[in-house]
């Protein structure tokens, strides 16, 4: 597999910044080259640079997968525009719901989505829409309301919060269609997402995670 320490913007929280399917990678304007080539080289992607709600936190508030890609609702007009004609391969769509941390609160591959028990049932039916899932589930990992935030899930393998049980496990492997395991990054922290940035190519790890974790992030993600 692919994969590579990185910090953007001084932070090892990375995952707060990029998001990425197998075709497309998102991140903040003002990256500079080596940085983006990086990314391109680890993750195999077309890279697009963009805002959302004129906000560089792209990794929080966009969700999708291959087939689908959610905005919150406080994407401005010209950022969805720029997106619908960038992420072409894609369908591109706005969630009109409170919740605008998507990528907190959806945990998506192409087979299924992990969504936030406080959706509604119309936001729900939406998701699914979009995404183009055969399955979607509202729950919790290890407790966690926002499902998003404490795992990656690709269309090879998942990494989840180091206290999800193994009956959750299981759950969650028969959902995704993977193998998932649990772990920590960027030195123990739980909040998976926000330290790993995977697709089916590569991954992007904070660049304070450690050696073992690393070796657990590639045993979770299908290497």
């Amino acid at each position: 597999m692919n994969l590579q320490r990185l910090s953007i913007f001084g932070t090892d929280n990375i995952g707060v910044y990029i998001y990425t399917n197998n075709k497309y990678t998102v991140v903040p304007r003002g990256l500079d080259s080596e940085t983006k080539e990086n990314i391109v080289q680890i993750l195999g992607t077309e890279l697009i640079e963009a805002e959302i709600s004129r906000s560089f936190l792209l990794g929080i508030f966009i969700s999708g997968n291959d087939n689908g890609i959610l905005l919150p609702k406080s994407t401005i007009d010209d950022e969805f525009r720029f997106l619908k004609e960038n992420l072409r391969d894609c369908r591109v769509e706005v969630l009109n719901s409170k919740v605008t941390a998507l990528g907190n609160t959806i945990l998506t591959n192409n087979k299924a989505a992990l969504i936030y028990p406080e959706f509604n049932d119309i936001e729900e039916k939406i998701i699914k829409e979009t995404l183009g899932v055969e399955e979607i589930r509202r729950g919790k990992i290890a407790q966690m309301i926002t499902v998003g935030s404490v795992g990656v899930v690709t269309n090879k393998g998942g990494l989840v919060h180091v206290d999800t049980s193994e009956k959750e496990l299981k759950e969650l492997e028969k959902l995704f269609g993977v193998k998932i395991d649990i772990g920590t990054v960027n030195f123990g922290s739980v909040f998976i997402r926000s330290g790993l940035v995977a697709n089916d190519k590569g991954t992007l790890v904070g660049a304070s995670t450690t050696g073992p974790e690393i070796l657990r992030i590639q045993k979770a993600l299908g290497e």
